[in-house]
């Protein structure tokens, strides 16, 4: 590897860090205000304590937090909860039982299934977090990609389906009008000749995120077997999505509320 290289490799690092301690570093302000806590570092321990507990990111714990409005004074419960909603059905996924409330078991399931679709074995999974799509599971990639795509709001194929609510299909990066220089560069170094993004919409037509297949040669395309297949998984993702972040997401909140206010005693 160049020096060049390796300079632009420390500088997308740095980038991830810096982006993705921002929305703790909010999150932490917060709580302290909130409840009166002595420092950054106790705020970030009972975040961490909290997500934990629920199984869920910390970086997602900590958006909720900066997103959701406050408990009102004195109450016990942050959020009053409205009528559960059903859990989804996951069968489509074809990977058996899935703990619904484990989010890296059901990314994994069903990226694997896209991937199986897809006839490939690189492929990822981003989840929109503030309008921006966030990296949260990734299978035969290298750390340079993944770290150049861990956050993205730009015109790339997974931007695209995203914003536009459908499949999206490159046939060949190389020749693609639709990355500029760096982006395509990182690709091409990945293997990938061609890519597939397939938006995870919910029933609600929200589209929640994205999961990509990355091809080693380039693509004719998909016949419409395997595209139903791949709507089908993200139908069934999107509302798994909704329902992760309104029951299992809204109860670490609550734990996290609950921790807090024992915290001052």
């Amino acid at each position: 590897m160049s020096d060049a290289e390796q300079l632009r490799d420390q500088v997308t690092e740095l980038r991830v860090q810096s982006r993705a301690r921002a929305r703790v570093a909010l999150a932490e302000g917060i709580l302290v205000e909130r409840y009166r806590l002595a420092d950054a570092q106790a705020a970030f321990a009972l975040l961490r304590q909290a997500s934990q507990r629920a199984n869920v990111k910390l970086h997602q714990l900590a958006a909720a937090v900066a997103r959701t409005p406050g408990p009102a004074p004195g109450e016990e419960t942050w959020i009053v909860r409205r009528a559960p909603l059903p859990t989804p059905d996951l069968a489509v996924l074809g990977a058996g039982q899935l703990d619904a409330t484990n989010q890296g078991e059901v990314l994994g399931a069903a990226l694997r299934r896209v991937l199986s679709v897809t006839d490939t074995d690189m492929g990822n999974v981003q989840l929109v977090e503030d309008d921006i799509l966030r990296m949260a599971k990734h299978a035969g990639l290298p750390r340079q990609f993944t770290d150049y795509f861990a956050f993205v709001d730009g015109n790339t194929s997974c931007a695209r389906a995203a914003a536009a609510s459908h499949q999206v299909t490159v046939k060949e990066v190389a020749s693609s009008a639709g990355f500029d220089d760096d982006t395509r560069r990182v690709i091409l170094s990945s293997g990938s000749r061609a890519c597939h993004s397939v938006p995870l919409v919910d029933d609600q037509n929200t589209v929640r995120g994205v999961i990509s297949s990355h091809h080693a040669r380039p693509l004719a395309g998909f016949s419409q077997t395997q595209l139903r297949a791949l709507d089908g998984t993200s139908r069934a993702l999107g509302t798994w999505i909704r329902w992760h972040r309104q029951t299992v997401l809204v109860d670490a909140l609550q734990d996290l509320h609950r921790l807090a206010l024992a915290s001052r005693g």
